[in-house]
């Protein structure tokens, strides 16, 4: 990904909270020279300084077949908002895109253990909608188990990421206040994530 120098975002743990906040993301591997794609959400947790993602594939999926072969990239893309020309002070200028981006480079490991597969089931419970536990406590184990197999988990150990905050930063601080009352008074939600974004630190600086 091309990150121009005013675009990075190099606090590791703003990435962090990102990730977190759009968890879900694609992961890019590559089989035979072609590259495959899948859409799956992401757990993040940190293991002695590192970051580790997890997740799951359908075991019916043959990406899962390749991933230990090559380093593989995870993107986190969601917030993103069209930026008209007419928020600007002049009229020489063309309508652009803001987004926020991570792509994190890693290598992914097979959990062949069901026990960290189950482990791995119940932390994305606990993640994504911790009322369902009481549910999931009263299923049959052997439905539980009869779920494992039907899916293959992995971790990836993250050797690095490129992260970037398009939000304007190259306008004038007039330009930005408009870019954000406009996104702000949008019916689009993304746009209003993006407003937000370019309100909050470091981003607000010019604002």
């Amino acid at each position: 990904m091309y990150v121009p120098t005013i675009n990075k975002m190099d606090d590791k743990a703003e990435v962090i909270d990102f990730i977190n906040r759009f968890s879900f993301a694609t992961i890019v591997s590559a089989a035979d020279n072609l590259p495959i794609a899948t859409h799956l959400p992401f757990l993040l947790s940190e293991q002695e300084g590192k970051v580790i993602l997890s997740s799951h594939f359908a075991k019916a999926n043959d990406q899962w077949k390749t991933i230990e072969q090559n380093p593989v990239l995870v993107i986190f893309s969601e917030p993103h908002a069209y930026i008209s020309p007419s928020n600007y002070e002049k009229k020489l200028n063309v309508p652009t895109w803001n987004y926020i981006a991570v792509h994190a480079y890693g290598k992914a490991r097979l959990l062949n253990d069901p026990e960290q597969v189950m482990s791995l089931l119940e932390s994305t419970i606990n993640t994504y909608e911790k009322a369902y536990n009481h549910q999931w406590d009263e299923l049959p184990m052997d439905y539980k188990a009869s779920m494992v197999k039907g899916i293959v988990a992995f971790k990836i150990e993250v050797t690095h990421w490129h992260s970037k905050a398009k939000l304007s930063q190259n306008k004038t601080q007039t330009e930005q206040k408009n870019i954000v009352q406009t996104l702000s008074e949008s019916p689009d939600s993304q746009a209003k994530i993006i407003a937000e974004y370019m309100k909050s630190k470091p981003y607000s600086k010019n604002i």
